[in-house]
């Protein structure tokens, strides 16, 4: 199987479900659900964050990075999740500097809630069409003017740039993206395996 290879950015007071709920998309995809037990998914997921030192998240989780943002191998997809401690890392220009490298290179852009924002201080929205969390569409529109904000979907797609609208639509993200190396069925397999309420044709922003 040719895996491809999901870095998922994690940092301090990162949302909990911006980057849990694509690692689950990612890591229950089967390409057989006959034998979902017995075979692996065909993305291998990395959480990738600046150090190696556990990562405390929204509401105190700790996270423990695979690799760091010098460790880290060649990526396929690239995962830069949202949550309060954007605040703080749009001002990190190191790990700008690496998003805007990695996000250059990668096969599939990927943004949840206001990690758009990181995308957006690394240069990487300019002209395109993009979202985030509702509460921060302004904050989007304010800081970024090249870019178009989408204030009533779910997900923007932009060519390779899939942007999301908050937290739990990173579900939706991923799945999408699923779809895009697999097929829709897989996609559908995927989410109903999580018993999770999958419906591309409708991607209206759910508040």
């Amino acid at each position: 199987m040719n895996r491809k290879r999901v870095g998922i950015l994690v940092f301090p007071q990162v949302e909990v479900l911006d980057f849990c709920g694509p690692f689950e998309v990612f890591s229950v995809t089967r390409l057989n659900e006959s034998t979902r037990r017995d075979e692996s998914s065909p993305f291998e997921v990395l959480l990738v964050a600046e150090t190696a030192e556990p990562v405390t998240a929204t509401g105190g989780l700790r996270v423990i990075p695979d690799v760091t943002l010098d460790g880290c191998p060649p990526l396929d997809v690239l995962v830069v999740p949202g949550g309060w401690g954007t605040r703080s890392e749009i001002k990190n220009d190191r790990l700008l500097a690496w998003i805007k490298t990695r996000g250059a290179a990668v096969e599939t852009l990927t943004s949840v809630c206001t990690g758009s924002m990181l995308l957006g201080q690394a240069g990487l929205l300019d002209g395109r069409h993009a979202t985030t969390h509702w509460r921060s569409l302004s904050w989007m529109r304010e800081s970024f003017p090249s870019i178009t904000v989408d204030e009533k979907m779910h997900v923007v797609e932009d060519g390779h740039v899939l942007t999301s609208a908050g937290i739990s639509a990173g579900i939706d993200m991923a799945l999408r993206v699923v779809a895009r190396s697999h097929g829709e069925e897989i996609a559908r397999n995927t989410a109903r395996n999580m018993e999770y309420r999958y419906v591309p044709e409708d991607n209206s922003r759910r508040v």
